[in-house]
């Protein structure tokens, strides 16, 4: 089986955090109030992580804090804060700010690190924690090992006097507006251009609209009454139809959406079409050409559509897939000295620009093809044939072993033999439940669907739960 098509081809990727006991590949994440999303455990990994991150020489550093819109932020805010206060290092509360806004205030605060207190495109009743270097980069291995050391310590607190202090970083949201009107330079204008923007009543409510408003645009805002409950709910990134019906209604050039933490944005044109991660990603990557700014290649994962890498082969532009996660897409960037890359779910990251994944940056990229082109985002969406894609969820036993499988080998490529070469198949174990993820892409919706159906059938007749 094709190494694109090992079904355990995530697991081997992720070998490397498999040792943790904490740490995913996106952090620190679960349902609030069960381990180890409890207040006990947060004050004790604030405390571990400002061990890890104080000065050897005794010089007081400072972590920033920052969290999204969910009621369970406010309690995990504060015990960090006296973890990282009892490990005798200063803090800096953001309030609610999106995550690329962390990592982009860690690294021009000269912060030691950045703490996110979120659970990303998850509803409310979940919470999770991810850390920024000050760098402004996801933590490398050895740094998550190594808070992961002292959390197997008790806590201890530094002398009174060493104590940290917490003060609020006031201009949190102003310094990072104004970053994000710096990425598409000072000639930039969206005067005339109507947008409806959708922040998920998540950490880009106060933020966004601002951004856009002051580039010019007519805004017309939604998703920015946050209670601490709503967050993602039927809004943002995760509900684009929403988006869609009111672009429609407002008869806006285009909408645009994020996630609860703003990591990750989709689009929607005047006539509404949504566009996920992989057209924006082509949008961006295709003006970049017009432009003569050079950005290598481009980087997407096993997920990334089909079309998207046929449209670049198009443009002679390089592309190469990772393992879902945004992180393996930025490993994989950083190693071949490419600046653009993401995922279909709408992770964009323009690392000339950026240190991580942002939405707001992403979506500005896009308008300013838009402008640039002189085209409305319809026109610029349809230079890309985004293929028919059809996934099933295959319900399999835990601890199924598939590699080597010869019967769902034989089944694959019998699919890949009716596909020939303008067309896709993936299979991929899920990290989070016992499902097997049967993808099929292709030129024809109806056969891509038969063919799904197909492959689907064989994979559950030889591996498929009794449970």
């Amino acid at each position: 089986m094709p190494a694109s098509q090992d079904p355990n081809n995530d697991a081997k990727s992720t070998a490397s955090t498999a040792k943790k006991r904490y740490f995913g590949t996106d952090g620190i994440r679960g349902a609030v109030g069960q381990a180890p999303i409890t207040p006990d455990f947060m004050l004790k990994l604030g405390w571990a992580a400002g061990r890890v991150f104080a000065d050897a020489n005794g010089a007081r550093g400072k972590i920033l804090i920052g969290k999204d819109t969910r009621i369970s932020g406010y309690m995990f805010e504060a015990a960090l804060e006296a973890g990282v206060a009892a490990a005798g290092v200063d803090i800096g509360l953001l309030g609610p700010m999106p995550t690329p806004a962390i990592a982009y205030l860690t690294r021009t605060l000269r912060a030691r690190a950045g703490i996110v207190i979120s659970a990303s495109h998850n509803s409310f009743e979940d919470n999770g924690i991810k850390f920024f270097s000050g760098t402004g980069t996801k933590l490398p291995d050895e740094i998550e090992h190594a808070i992961e050391a002292e959390l197997e310590k008790d806590v201890s607190v530094v002398r009174p006097e060493l104590i940290g202090k917490a003060s609020r970083v006031n201009d949190a949201a102003g310094r990072y507006i104004e970053f994000c009107k710096s990425t598409v330079g000072q000639n930039l204008r969206l005067n005339g251009m109507k947008i409806v923007v959708d922040c998920a009543h998540g950490s880009t409510y106060h933020i966004a609209p601002s951004v856009f408003t002051e580039l010019g645009a007519s805004v017309i805002s939604q998703g920015v009454s946050p209670d601490g409950l709503n967050i993602n709910r039927d809004a943002g990134s995760t509900s684009p139809q929403v988006l869609a019906d009111r672009v429609l209604k407002e008869g806006a050039d285009l909408g645009v959406a994020f996630d609860g933490d703003g990591d990750r944005v989709v689009m929607v044109d005047h006539l509404g079409n949504v566009l996920d991660g992989d057209e924006i990603l082509y949008i961006i990557a295709r003006d970049r050409l017009r432009q003569d700014i050079e950005f290598g290649g481009v980087v997407g994962t096993q997920m990334s559509n089909l079309g998207l890498q046929l449209g670049l082969e198009a443009l002679n532009v390089p592309f190469t897939r990772t393992p879902v996660g945004d992180r393996y897409v930025m490993q994989e960037m950083i190693q071949r000295g490419w600046s653009l890359g993401g995922e279909s779910s709408g992770h964009v990251i323009c690392l000339d620009l950026s240190s991580t994944g942002d939405g707001i940056i992403s979506a500005l990229q896009a308008l300013a093809a838009v402008v640039h082109g002189g085209k409305p985002l319809a026109e610029l969406r349809a230079q890309m044939n985004k293929l028919p894609q059809k996934m099933i969820n295959v319900r399999i036993n835990r601890g199924t072993e598939l590699v080597g499988n010869a019967p769902i080998v034989a089944a694959v490529h019998a699919v890949e033999a009716e596909l020939g070469a303008r067309g896709r198949v993936l299979l991929r174990p899920s990290g989070t439940e016992p499902v097997l993820r049967v993808m099929v892409e292709g030129e024809d919706a109806a056969e891509v669907s038969r063919l799904a159906e197909q492959l689907a059938e064989a994979v559950s007749a030889e591996v498929g739960s009794t449970g």
